[in-house]
């Protein structure tokens, strides 16, 4: 699938600000089923200094320091991408889970060395005994990886609630674990924590999510939503990516942005500013399939 991929973040400030610097992660990352046929960034007003590059975990980043006064910034991405749905994955037919403990131990391997990295605790996900012992059920010794993984997956959808405005990005694990509420990017954390308390390897993954309007109504544009799932690794097949919030393995309709260890590895918008008093952002997010005579 091809589509348009439109991210506009705008901020209000209270007060003008003299001077801010930002980092940005609005770039769509390219991986083997993602390719960017287009992209732009826009930014209101033009910054002084810009600087593009890639971050730790490879995704696009940029620098960016505006130097004039405002009371308001305005970033908009626009993309053109071309995302392929994922070659068929037999759950039942990967390696034993405990066995891929043994894989990662000891190993110097680039890939395994890579997987190993996202196996401890990070700013946002750590481990504690709540959070093994809910895994546990799902991981029986012997018991494919991936099955284990969906099964977890699935679990998170049944029992958990989504909800917005009960948690932050700075809400532990453990809380939206005992709590059971939250939404994408908690449901991402807990299953990431959970499998990391087995000793295996999990990644956080930003970005984005075609939604479908309700029969007979049209598509509201800037309706169509961030996202978060999470990614599993297992040898032969490398990652694998879950998405516990629609209890699926992720197709074309999920478009990647960034990955890394948690949430605070692909915010997309960081920075410091002199002045601005209160601020209050606004986002919108629209992803529209297209054609390819329609881009050319």
């Amino acid at each position: 699938m091809i589509y348009q991929v439109t991210h506009r973040t705008t901020f209000t400030y209270t007060q003008p600000v003299a001077i801010s610097h930002h980092v940005l992660r609005l770039a769509l990352r390219t991986h083997p089923r993602q390719h960017n046929l287009r992209s732009s960034l826009t930014i209101d007003p033009t910054p002084s200094v810009r600087s593009d590059g890639k971050d730790y975990f490879g995704n696009p980043l940029t620098h960016l320091t505006i130097q004039t006064p405002h009371s308001a910034l305005i970033v908009e991405t626009q993309a053109i991408v071309d995302v392929n749905k994922p070659e068929p994955i037999h759950l039942d037919q990967s390696l034993p889970w405990d066995q891929v403990t043994e894989h990662l131990q000891g190993a110097t391997d680039s890939e395994i060395l890579d997987a190993q990295q996202f196996l401890y605790d990070s700013p946002y996900v750590t481990i504690d005994d709540d959070t093994y012992e809910f895994v546990r059920e799902c991981f029986p010794t012997g018991r494919p990886i991936l099955a284990g993984v969906m099964d977890l997956t699935s679990r998170i959808y049944r029992e958990f609630t989504y909800e917005g405005g009960v948690t932050d990005v700075s809400t532990p694990v453990k809380d939206v674990l005992k709590a059971r509420k939250g939404v994408c990017q908690d449901f991402a954390h807990v299953e990431i924590a959970a499998l990391r308390s087995l000793g295996l390897p999990a990644r956080y993954i930003s970005g984005y999510l075609l939604t479908h309007p309700p029969e007979g109504q049209e598509k509201l544009v800037g309706a169509d939503a961030s996202h978060a799932w999470l990614s599993a690794w297992c040898p032969g097949l490398g990652w694998i990516d879950f998405d516990p919030t629609n209890n699926c393995i992720p197709n074309d309709e999920h478009i990647t942005l960034a990955w890394g260890r948690d949430y605070g590895d692909v915010s997309p918008i960081n920075g410091f500013m002199v002045g601005g008093g209160h601020h209050t952002p606004t986002v919108s997010v629209d992803v529209s399939p297209v054609s390819l005579p329609s881009i050319v």
